[in-house]
């Protein structure tokens, strides 16, 4: 029998999946603190970092978990590694506007990204995995359309960062649960792809005299180097609960992280909100408890 580590669970959830998707979201959520205290630095140099630190401490949950010898079949496929660049391309997208979205004071609408998710998430089960939507399920997704109108209208924009993140994160998600390796392996093969480009773009930087590392102060040569942990572990975390939780359940799990970010964003960062972006934000949490209430009926009934 297959291990479950490369066989996705794509008709139905565990508890440790539920746990691992606990401590992911709940890691994450408290993520914009970090980055706030970097946030007078580029937000490519952050990402650079985060993807350089982070290699290391992947091979090393490889060896230790005696799966590196995983990689070789997975590095012979050209499908795989096609799929793991689409991946590593996602997630950069993401992370890059996540950074960029958390220094320029724009957490609030981060937050908002990531409450959208979820019904985005729906969306893509419904249309490519062909997961059956409620009633309810739908209402939820047309009350995020028209919050994000409402959003759109009041800034006079398109909440880019929130769509951004929203739509990066969900196909992540997605293309994630059906990778044909096993969640560490394919992180692994994330950040190594993306260390071809980052690792010489800080050698760059350095060299320039602009980098940080080595050029900055003791604390971000600190914050710098402890980019791996804080973003590895959260997302191989992340990647087994994928591997072992419905796309759907996964979706819903997730308003753990942008709760956590937007009472961030409004107590500790003292982002602005006014009453028409509160309407909008209602709408999303009266759509997510929509949602919410469908997926326990339906699990009860199951």
């Amino acid at each position: 029998m297959a291990s479950s580590e490369t066989n996705p669970a794509l008709n139905g959830d565990t508890p440790k999946g539920f746990a691992y998707a606990f401590a992911a979201y709940g890691l994450w959520g408290f993520m914009p603190i970090y980055l706030k205290m970097l946030s007078h630095l580029s937000p490519f140099e952050v990402l650079a970092h985060r993807v350089v630190w982070s290699l290391p401490l992947a091979a090393v949950v490889l060896l230790v978990t005696r799966r590196i010898g995983d990689l070789k079949a997975a590095v012979h496929s050209g499908k795989t590694m096609a799929m793991a660049l689409v991946t590593a391309c996602l997630i950069t997208v993401n992370w890059c506007t996540y950074v960029y979205a958390v220094g320029s004071g724009h957490a609030i609408e981060a937050a908002l990204g990531y409450f959208i998710n979820p019904l985005f998430s729906i969306m893509l089960g419904a249309i490519l995995l062909k997961e059956r939507m409620t009633n309810a399920q739908k209402a939820a997704i047309s009350l995020a359309f028209v919050a994000v109108g409402i959003l759109t209208w009041d800034a006079g924009r398109l909440p880019w960062i929130s769509l951004t993140l929203s739509i990066s994160w969900g196909f992540y998600a997605l293309f994630r649960k059906t990778l044909p390796v096993g969640p560490n392996q394919g992180f692994f093969l994330e950040v190594a792809i993306l260390t071809v480009f980052a690792l010489p773009y800080i050698v760059w930087l350095e060299v320039h005299g602009v980098g940080h590392l080595t050029n900055g102060t003791e604390s971000d040569s600190w914050l710098l180097a402890s980019a791996g942990l804080f973003t590895a572990i959260p997302l191989m975390i992340y990647a087994n609960a994928a591997k072992l939780l419905r796309l759907s359940t996964i979706g819903i799990m997730q308003y753990m992280t942008p709760t956590f970010v937007f009472l961030i964003a409004i107590f500790v960062f003292h982002e602005p909100m006014n009453p028409v972006k509160l309407f909008a934000f209602v709408l999303i949490w009266s759509a997510l408890a929509l949602y919410s209430v469908s997926m326990l009926r339906n699990y009860r009934a199951r």
